[in-house]
Parts: structure tokens; sequence; C-alpha cells
């Protein structure tokens, strides 16, 4: 008795691994993973900025028209992260940065960031955040809103502040204290 065309499907689709019955694996996906316990890191670092010469972390790469230059700048940031706000202070990574002035009435930057680490505890792993930075505040707030590696699933916030701003040498320096919740 020769097989119905319904059987031979059937057949085909558990050669192939299609059935109803097949697991994530199966199907290409990894089996679900599991977290752990979640745990809170608070750490300090220090942004450094260099905005003339030839070492420049910041470039603006859009300004406002010509009745507000200051709004609607945009610039780009590639800035050292490091362990104290001397220029001597040991790298951990970059924060790397799209930012825009987006207020006509203050100095308030809509952020997204990326903290990169290349050296330490968190090496390889980036925490992301993205928020809105009033630089009218001696102290802000902006969200976490991700990450990857040692940071994956990871939100929280960052406390920052201006440490210094070098008119002369064209430099700054600001403080992030980081409160991040990940696994």
């Amino acid at each position: 008795m020769a097989a119905s065309f319904q059987t031979k499907l059937i057949i085909i689709l558990l050669a192939l691994g299609l059935s109803g019955s097949t697991t994530t694996a199966q199907a290409g996906y990894d089996e679900p993973l599991s977290l752990g316990s979640e745990k809170l890191t608070r750490f300090r670092l220090y942004l450094h900025e260099i905005f003339d010469g030839s070492n420049a972390t910041v470039v603006f790469a859009a300004h406002g028209n010509a009745t507000n230059l200051v709004f609607g700048t945009v610039s780009v940031l590639n800035d050292i992260l490091a362990l104290g706000p001397e220029a001597s202070s040991k790298v951990v990574g970059r924060a790397q940065a799209l930012s825009a002035i987006a207020s006509q009435t203050e100095s308030a930057l809509t952020m997204i960031m990326n903290f990169a680490f290349t050296d330490g505890k968190f090496n390889g792993s980036v925490l992301t955040i993205a928020g809105r930075n009033n630089l009218n505040l001696k102290v802000r707030e902006l969200p976490i809103v991700g990450g990857t590696g040692a940071f994956r699933y990871a939100r929280g916030y960052v406390r920052t502040s201006t440490v210094f701003i070098n008119q002369i040498n064209k430099t700054a320096v600001a403080e992030y204290n980081v409160s991040v919740l990940h696994y």
C-alpha cells in the first residue's frame, strides 16, 4: 500500500526538523539562558574631551541656522574614559557619542553614548546611555538603557558633572558616577 501524500509530507518535515514538535534548538535558536542573580555595580569614570588640534575627540558635524547658531548643533565624540581627572590617568575605554543641542532656551543636549571598555574588569563590554544632558545643571542624570558583554540586560543611571573646562587648552573633563543593574 502506497503511503499517502500527508504521510510523505510528515516524513519529510521530520527529516528536515520542521515538525510542530521541534525544540527551539532544532529550529536554529539557542536554548534559554539562565540569567542568574542580578547585581548592582557602581563605579566612577572621567570623560576627557579635546575640542581642538590634531588629537581632537569632538567633531562638530552640523550647526544651526544663522539666527541661532547653538540650537541644532550636532557633534560626534570619541572621548577618553579614564580612572581619574588627570591627563595621566589610566585609560579604560572610550565614550563614543552622538549629541545635539536640542533646546532653543537652554544648553541641553540630547545624547546617545556608548562607554566602550578596552581595559580592566569590563574589557570588551559596552554600556549604552541615552537621554537629556542639561549643561546648565551642576549634576545631571541620564539613563542607562542597555549594554553588552558584562552589561547584558543593563539598566540604571549615570550622574555626571563637569570637573573643569580649560579654554586655553580646549579641553574638558566630566565625572560620571555609574549605577548599573546587570547579570
